[in-house]
């Protein structure tokens, strides 16, 4: 399955984009309560702004023309009162959604990082982490700013335009629709101009989180760039993506702008169009001083929020960017899926593979019709070159990925029957460099294992010591809670993977597959591991992946894997001869 973020068709993305603003509306629906009452606030805060115009208006006619102090007096405290109630809404509406867009903030994280959780490994294959990290942190932010800044001023600006609009025609037609002419030229620009400012800050967002994916991979191999002294090749590599993020940001800072100075010009013409016609209109008797005061203000509430428009509907555009790029994420589903149990067949295998076929993609068949069965209690060895398939096949034992043909039996069941749950407890997996979280030695060892996870220090080591994995423990130098960083060189390689080897062994799977997990050990304590697998329950079943040979020597059976098959090689030696033709033949 194409899971290449950069490279899902147009159409893909709209409909992504439509099952994520559904989404997004899911995610904001608690919220119900709250954006009423805010929306309640800013529609009181607009209504009390677009009466001051009238007020002041009645108030040149009435009372200054007359030089009736008292009245102006009176009527400039009922505007202090009017603008001291709208002050206190828009901040009540400011509070409110503040608070909503950090909850959705939160929200649409917490549900990025858990369909991330969802997606297999062929995702994270094809994918940077710099441009998903890029995606959870900068895109969201985007939306959320929107949510709490934009989104209120939106909907008070669109009614105090349509208020405005409404003064306009009632207070005298013919001049309102001669002010409002101009705002027909905005509405046209506005529709054709949108699609390109969504498309230049798509291209911004994208290159935001490449030149992220760049800097994340820079830094997580500084230190083969120093020991190669290839700074000047990261440099390079550095630099243009920099230089794509320059010329991004150089477009969208473009785009989001063009609509100030199109908006100013356009309500300079409409107050011009006002000044015009409204005296012309007063010189015939028509039309008031008071009146025409009051228009000019009502002008002004139209095209003042139309500016505030401008820059409030590229921030809109900017934010349904970063979501196209958020829902891509939220609409993909697995393509390892859970299938109802089927019918479980006695084997006396514990796991087996039927004509299995699969390819990291369509165009390329990794590995062909393979069949072998793996018995409960044996230990197996996969030998061949580099690049013939071994891991390929142990990912496969493990559900990391799914066969394009053929099947895949765990105790007789579908192996894709099985919860991650369930599969993760019957199955380890140690990798050659294992993946460990930044915490001690206790907590890497605990992670996924419910089983032990409220035992003390005592308790745990009576575990260890009781799994026969106390000497390796006795490595470290703090036992368990000796500090542990998922990047750093807080401890070695060579403990990392004896960490990971403690965490799979105290799950006492059934199966544990090793993948060159003793490549960065040295041979003392390769020898303790051994001893520990050679200590294993009867019944657990061992897959080696390994180059040394005193590795493998004890293995059972051992499978010759090259050019997309599974072969049985019989004895240590015809295995090596195999594996020497299989190199001359590459």
């Amino acid at each position: 399955m194409n899971y290449d973020l950069n490279k899902i068709s147009k159409e893909q993305q709209k409909t992504s984009t439509f099952a994520g603003l559904k989404k997004l509306l899911q995610l904001i629906a608690h919220e119900k309560r709250t954006l009423i009452i805010a929306v309640f606030a800013i529609l009181i805060n607009s209504t009390l702004n677009l009466l001051g115009p009238l007020v002041i208006g009645h108030t040149i006619d009435e009372y200054v023309t007359k030089k009736d102090y008292s009245g102006v007096i009176h009527n400039a405290i009922i505007l202090f009162c009017m603008y001291l109630v709208a002050l206190g809404t828009s901040f009540s509406q400011t509070k409110l959604m503040g608070g909503v867009g950090q909850r959705m903030l939160f929200t649409l994280r917490n549900s990025i990082f858990n369909k991330l959780q969802q997606l297999p490994v062929g995702f994270f294959n094809q994918n940077k982490a710099g441009d998903l990290i890029s995606r959870v942190n900068n895109d969201t932010d985007k939306l959320n700013q929107f949510f709490s800044q934009s989104l209120m001023q939106f909907i008070g600006n669109i009614s105090i335009m349509i208020g405005a609009g409404v003064f306009l025609m009632v207070i005298k037609l013919e001049l309102g629709a001669a002010t409002l002419v101009p705002a027909i030229v905005i509405l046209f620009l506005t529709l054709v101009l949108s699609p390109w400012i969504k498309r230049t800050n798509a291209l911004n967002l994208k290159s935001v989180g490449g030149m992220s994916a760049e800097i994340q991979e820079s830094l997580n191999n500084f230190k083969v760039i120093i020991a190669f002294n290839r700074r000047d090749y990261f440099r390079k590599r550095f630099d243009i993506a920099n230089t794509q993020n320059y010329k991004t940001a150089i477009s969208a800072g473009l785009a989001n702008n063009v609509f100030v100075p199109i908006y100013g010009l356009f309500a300079s013409i409409a107050q011009l169009i006002v000044l015009t016609f409204g005296i012309y209109l007063i010189s015939i008797g028509q039309f008031s001083i008071g009146l025409l005061v009051s228009y000019l203000s009502y002008a002004n509430n139209f095209y003042n929020p139309l500016r505030q428009l401008a820059a409030l509907w590229t921030n809109f555009q900017t934010a349904m960017a970063g979501w196209d790029r958020i829902s891509q994420i939220l609409s993909l589903e697995t393509d390892l899926p859970l299938l109802a149990t089927g019918i479980t067949e006695p084997s006396a295998a514990l796991l087996e593979f039927r004509n299995v076929h699969f390819g990291y993609d369509e165009s390329r068949e990794i590995l062909h019709n393979i069949s072998f069965k793996l018995e409960q209690g044996k230990t197996y060895a996969l030998v061949g070159p580099t690049g013939g398939g071994k891991t390929t096949t142990a990912s496969l034992i493990a559900r990391l990925y799914d066969p394009s043909k053929g099947i895949v039996l765990l105790d007789g069941k579908d192996i894709r029957t099985y919860t991650p749950e369930e599969r993760s407890q019957k199955i380890g997996f140690i990798l050659q460099e294992p993946f460990l979280f930044t915490g001690t030695v206790k907590d890497n060892i605990l992670y996924g294992n419910e089983q032990y996870k409220d035992y003390t220090n005592d308790q745990l080591e009576k575990v260890i010591l009781d799994a026969n994995l106390g000497s390796l423990l006795a490595i470290f130098e703090n036992g368990l809670e000796t500090p542990v960083s998922s990047g750093g060189d807080s401890i070695s390689l060579g403990q990392k993977q004896l960490i990971a080897f403690m965490r799979a062994v105290l799950r006492n799977p059934q199966l544990l597959i090793l993948d060159e997990a003793t490549a960065n050990i040295d041979t003392i304590t390769e020898k303790l591991l051994s001893d520990i697998l050679n200590n294993l329950p009867a019944t657990t079943t061992r897959v080696i992946i390994a180059h040394r040979l005193n590795t493998i020597e004890n293995a059972d059976e051992i499978f010759f894997v090259n050019s997309g098959e599974v072969i049985p090689a019989g004895s240590l030696d015809h295995a090596m001869d195999m594996l020497l033709q299989g190199k001359r033949a590459s």
